[in-house]
């Protein structure tokens, strides 16, 4: 029997959508890593799942490529947006998607009665060093701390919006290259893993490009290197703000696009970009197992 799904992808985040409001999936880890696998599965950086909430519209869970649970995904719920109102879950332009970093609202941006945009309402950041969370005193903000691994040091600016994140400004690294010139792998991963962060972070590399005009690239926690990350963009803005190099909104460029951030003055920071469906199918679990 066949898995019905949907690929989709935000600035290129790409991620495989599954219904699962009538009836439960199981085994969600294994079934992400085999779904998202590129060569012998559909290919994406995680699915999302769409269940029954109590507190919400609907629930998301996201589960990476390698089979771990994430809290939040700032590009994987404007998709699971667009791909509820298209199914039919949803039938306002505004509503609620529970996920384990908390309840978030997305509002559909329509244009002549097309979906054009998704607008998320992220809710508030979080930069108390216990709510990233970080070891030490749980009590202060983490803005440009110093991180060392191997013989590098890192001045990092930590910002949760669900999940965690770790920001650190090129600027502030003497001898840095070029954003697109900084090896993700060799400086993301352990960053990734370091003892400093008990539940892993995600960590982004930016430039300032002058005044509202921010660039990133990600190494996200459980996935590596991708082409886009929401979460990682709102925090992103946030620490650039706390670190006094951009106002209270920018644009965010990220490999796959560009998406546009403000922290507004009720303290919640919004998100707004594109989602794109890229195709649908049946995935055959079966035949996946007998290879």
């Amino acid at each position: 029997m066949g898995l019905d799904f949907v690929k989709m992808h935000g600035l290129g985040n790409d991620f495989i959508l599954l219904d699962a409001t009538q009836s439960p999936l199981t085994d969600t880890a294994e079934l992400a890593i085999r779904m998202c696998d590129r060569h012998f599965g559909v290919g994406a950086d995680g699915l999302l799942i769409a269940e029954p909430s109590q507190q919400a519209d609907f629930r998301m869970r996201i589960v990476n490529s390698d089979g771990s649970e994430a809290r939040m995904c700032g590009n994987g719920i404007r998709c699971m947006a667009m791909w509820a109102w298209e199914r039919g879950l949803v039938r306002a332009t505004s509503f609620a998607i529970e996920t384990l970093g908390g309840v978030m609202r997305p509002r559909l941006v329509m244009r002549d009665g097309e979906l054009v945009a998704v607008e998320v309402n992220m809710g508030p950041p979080y930069l108390a060093r216990q709510e990233i969370p970080m070891t030490g005193d749980p009590a202060p903000r983490v803005v440009r701390e110093k991180l060392t691994v191997g013989d590098r040091v890192y001045p990092v600016t930590a910002v949760s919006m669900g999940n965690p994140h770790c920001v650190i400004f090129l600027s502030d690294m003497p001898g840095a290259p070029p954003l697109d010139q900084v090896p993700l792998e060799a400086w993301g991963r352990p960053l990734e893993h370091h003892l400093a962060f008990p539940q892993r972070t995600n960590v982004e590399f930016v430039e300032v490009r002058g005044p509202g005009q921010l660039a990133m690239r990600v190494w996200e926690r459980g996935a590596g290197p991708t082409l886009a990350c929401g979460t990682g963009a709102c925090a992103t803005l946030v620490a650039a703000n706390l670190c006094g190099l951009s106002g209270r909104e920018a644009t965010v460029h990220l490999p796959g696009g560009p998406l546009s951030i403000a922290w507004r003055e009720d303290g919640n920071v919004y998100m707004t970009g594109p989602a794109v469906k890229v195709f649908e199918g049946v995935y055959q679990p079966a035949l996946q197992l007998a290879l």
